[in-house]
């Protein structure tokens, strides 16, 4: 006996057969017909969709969170690469200054 190798959805396709369903123009088994797929199938991903729906909300506040931490990191990151180039500044002119008071002195 041959196995039949399962079919795999990308999202798109998963989500414009959800989204077509949920207008309501056609009738699921119509829907499922065009499409190939089971009821079963169809109404799992609907509700899937609805559970995971409010998903799509959160990550967006996530995201806008993630992005003032970033900018909050940033900020500092810049501010400490000022500082460390100012310090690195004054210990070259000191390592210059040092240098040229001890060929004065002839060590």
């Amino acid at each position: 006996m041959a196995q039949q190798k399962r079919r795999t959805f990308s999202a798109e396709f998963k989500f414009e057969t959800v989204l077509e369903a949920l207008r309501g123009e056609k009738s699921a088994a119509q829907i499922c017909r065009e499409r190939k797929i089971n009821e079963n199938l169809l109404s799992r991903w609907k509700q899937e969709f609805l559970q995971e729906g409010a998903e799509v909300f959160r990550r967006g506040e996530q995201s806008k969170t993630a992005h003032e931490d970033l900018s909050t990191r940033i900020a500092e990151l810049e501010r400490m690469v000022g500082k460390l180039t100012m310090q690195l500044e004054i210990s070259k002119k000191a390592s210059a200054i040092w240098e040229s008071d001890s060929r004065r002195n002839g060590r």
